[in-house]
């Protein structure tokens, strides 16, 4: 028999995903206020509820508490920052070489479409729709942790993301480095469909690493 599950505890869940969503588009900027009281009344819980879901997203880094000013969100600085894209490196890499030994090569033959030179993911560029670039990006990264089928790697991987995405997309509009990640990210799956998994480990950690490179040149326009 399956347990029931009460339907503030489902409430529970839906604030902690919100929460994550807003935190990590900025839709709450870093520094701002969390009301326990303003949350209760917005999905209708208690407070108690709401302090739970707190308490997670306090775990997952996005938020601390501070004795007698309540709880705010997270403020990263440049030394997190970097931190957090060395273990990036490590981590898509390795979520790359275990997808490629894990599906077969096939597996990977719409991305080779989407991202080849002409293709879909260029022209979406060309246009100027870096949003759209990014969306269908983040739709293969997600395909690439499935793949993986590591669910630690993945929890560790999606904590990641929630403290940066705002930062990879800035730099994404950064000049010269939406051509470059293109070229990067076509030649990683170009070595998934050929199921070489060292060789795209190896293309998916330079692809970070260049990032990171472009991230350090303007920090100062998008930090």
């Amino acid at each position: 028999m399956k347990a029931r599950v009460r339907k503030d505890e489902k409430v529970e869940v839906d604030i902690v995903a919100a929460m994550r969503e807003r935190i990590s588009t900025h839709a709450i900027p870093p520094g701002s206020k969390i009301s326990e009281a303003h949350l209760a009344e917005e999905f209708g819980v208690s407070r108690t509820r709401v302090r739970e879901a707190l308490t997670e997203l306090e775990f997952r880094g996005l938020i601390k508490r501070i004795p007698n000013r309540g709880a705010e969100v997270i403020r990263l600085d440049l030394t997190q920052v970097f931190e957090i894209y060395d273990a990036r490196e490590a981590l898509e890499g390795m979520a790359v070489r275990l997808a490629t030994q894990k599906a077969p090569p096939e597996t990977w033959q719409e991305w080779v479409e989407l991202l080849r030179e002409g293709g879909p993911m260029e022209k979406l560029l060309e246009k100027g729709d870096v949003e759209g670039y990014f969306l269908v990006y983040e739709r293969m990264r997600r395909r690439i942790i499935e793949a993986a089928e590591n669910p630690v790697l993945a929890g560790m991987l999606d904590s990641i993301l929630e403290k940066t995405r705002v930062i990879m997309r800035r730099v994404q509009i950064l000049p010269g480095r939406a051509a470059a990640g293109l070229a990067e990210h076509r030649a990683f799956i170009n070595a998934m469909r050929t199921g070489d998994a060292e060789r795209a480990e190896q293309l998916r950690r330079a692809n970070i690493r260049s990032a990171i490179a472009t991230l350090k040149r303007y920090q100062n326009f998008i930090l």
